[in-house]
């Protein structure tokens, strides 16, 4: 029986998501950004929590997590990292780590630069990624606490995943951010396609997640930092390709 993925709003523009083991019942709530929208969908489905996977201390991550804890009894699996505050960890991972939800199996990636603590979790049967802010559709997180080459090196860990894995990241952004990534590749025809599709998604009142990585290794401005086509429209040709990144992200913070 394939896991069921449920994608639903929370806070202003962050993605709550459920992932459901049908043969064990487990249910993973992948961070909390608030505990009501996480319930009704738990409960709207039937479904009980029994993890919460979370990716980095941001509050708009997190906020939901006590509250979750109490009323579910659910265990809490975060960061390594113990210098930040998360409520209720039970479990803490790193690298490589793998965590079960159920029958289900979770790989654990490091991925730091919008924070040190970041981590994104790879369901590698379900081809899902969670990357929460260190990838968005069509752009990628701030630099907060790491530096661009740390950030470029955890975007390589992410766009060395199958074509046919679905991203669901931490924030409905992909408007916003394809208006910037236009800027740099006005004539990607790929870009231009995913323009068209968010916009009807958008219209509809939809969510414009999930989506292919391959989708986005052909869109993605900050995936496409190696690519010689940005270097030259960044008039940065011969730059190295963290160099190009950080140009592309200040950019962006300025945009």
């Amino acid at each position: 029986m394939a896991a069921e993925i449920r994608t639903f709003p929370c806070l202003s523009d962050n993605f709550g998501y459920l992932i459901h083991d049908p043969a064990t019942k487990a249910t993973a709530s992948v961070d909390a950004p608030e505990a009501a929208p996480i319930i009704k969908a738990l409960e709207r489905e039937g479904w009980t929590l029994t993890d919460i996977l979370i990716t980095h201390h941001h509050h708009d991550h997190v906020g939901g997590v006590a509250e979750l804890k109490r009323k579910y009894g659910c265990r809490v699996v975060a960061p390594h990292d113990k210098t930040t505050k998360i409520a209720d960890v039970d479990l803490r991972v790193a690298h490589g780590d793998v965590i079960k939800v159920g029958s289900l199996l979770a790989r654990v990636l490091e991925t730091p630069g919008h924070t040190l603590d970041h981590i994104s979790y790879v369901f590698d049967n379900e081809k899902a990624l969670f990357a929460a802010d260190t990838l968005f559709s069509i752009g990628c997180g701030r630099v907060f606490e790491g530096t661009y080459p740390m950030m470029w090196e955890s975007l390589l860990k992410l766009r060395v995943l199958p074509d046919d894995f679905n991203l669901y990241c931490g924030h409905e952004y992909t408007a916003s951010n394809i208006k910037f990534a236009q800027t740099i590749e006005p004539d990607n025809a790929a870009l231009k396609a995913r323009a068209e599709e968010v916009s009807r998604l958008r219209a509809a009142g939809k969510p414009t997640i999930p989506v292919s990585l391959g989708n986005e290794k052909k869109t993605n401005v900050f995936l496409r930092a190696d690519e010689p086509s940005v270097a030259a429209s960044l008039r940065m040709k011969g730059a190295g390709a963290a160099e190009i990144f950080a140009e592309l992200r200040e950019r962006k913070n300025k945009s």
